[in-house]
């Protein structure tokens, strides 16, 4: 058992690009996370990373190693998940992620009457509104709000979210007010999410013609959608944000919607798994109830 504990270890930091996130991760402190790793390398008889002060990163050995310990570990769940079967109460650890908005006001809600239906079921949420890479950052579960690129994963749709564009009275009355899509090309301040690597940026309207691409362009840009929302509410620039995040905000007028006749195409959101892990009861449990759970709270936030 510790043998396999120090492989989980190694496996961990090697995805997460530390010791302390990989030990954090499950729930050990450095020092422990540490030593498991040194342990593994006295072991095998070979040093496993490249340590600066600055950067860790896997040796060639540490490389080779970490994708025959990820099998291993894959191999065991799955072993697990098919005997959890067997069981009425399925237990473990489940890594979700979401975007930020819809983990804060959908999925990070919900996940405690999960847990108190199933009170052997660990949760760990990551919120970010970053692209992510289920395989290699070890994660079961990813909610998203765009549209599948992986064809290895498998995507259950949840709902179609509507989008607006927004900008708040003061930035209007400075500004001016777009009266067509053409009018986002001049002067106005886009306020764009992005991201290290993230896609060419465009805001993709509907027309009486179609959809229409915007290359949208701003002075400034963040990778937390909730900034933006909180730069257009100080009268920055114009946002384009799902409609449940500002409904509050249109309703007291800190808001205003901008081409309310030719709103952005809505957002598909749904819950992004690797097609294996429905093997898993507790994946599959989880999905389920996330997905019929989350239809109506997004509703009810639709209406605030």
């Amino acid at each position: 058992m510790p043998y396999l504990e120090s492989l989980k270890v190694f496996v961990r930091v090697v995805e997460l690009g530390s010791i302390t996130s990989g030990g954090r991760d499950l729930r050990l402190t450095p020092a422990v996370a540490s030593n498991r790793v040194k342990e593994l390398e006295t072991r095998l008889g070979v040093r496993l990373f490249n340590r600066t002060t600055r950067n860790l990163s896997p040796t060639e050995a540490g490389k080779t190693f970490y994708d025959h310990a990820r099998t291993v570990i894959d191999a065991l769940e799955e072993a697990e998940a098919v005997v959890a079967g067997f069981s009425d109460s399925p237990r473990g650890t489940i890594r979700v992620t979401a975007p930020l908005g819809v983990g804060r006001r959908i999925i990070a809600p919900l996940i405690p009457r999960f847990a108190e239906k199933y009170p052997q079921v660990d949760v760990r949420l990551r919120l970010s509104d970053r692209n992510v890479d289920l395989f290699q950052d070890g994660l079961d579960v990813a909610f998203v709000l765009g549209e599948l690129k992986d064809s290895d994963l498998k995507l259950r749709k949840i709902a179609d979210c509507a989008r607006v564009l927004v900008a708040a009275p003061s930035y209007l009355a400075r500004a001016g007010t777009p009266q067509s899509p053409d009018d986002l090309l001049g002067d106005h301040n886009c306020l764009l999410l992005r991201f290290p690597r993230s896609p060419e940026y465009y805001w993709t309207l509907q027309t009486d013609t179609g959809p229409r691409k915007i290359e949208a362009s701003g002075r400034f840009d963040a990778d937390d959608g909730d900034v933006l929302t909180q730069w257009a509410r100080q009268g920055s620039g114009i946002a384009n944000r799902p409609r449940f995040d500002v409904v509050a905000d249109l309703a007291s007028g800190d808001l205003v919607e901008v081409l309310p006749d030719t709103p952005p195409l809505p957002a598909s959101f749904g819950c992004l798994y690797p097609h294996r892990k429905l093997q898993d009861p507790k994946i599959r449990l989880f999905v389920d109830f996330m997905c019929q759970e989350s239809r109506p709270a997004l509703d009810r936030l639709n209406r605030v």
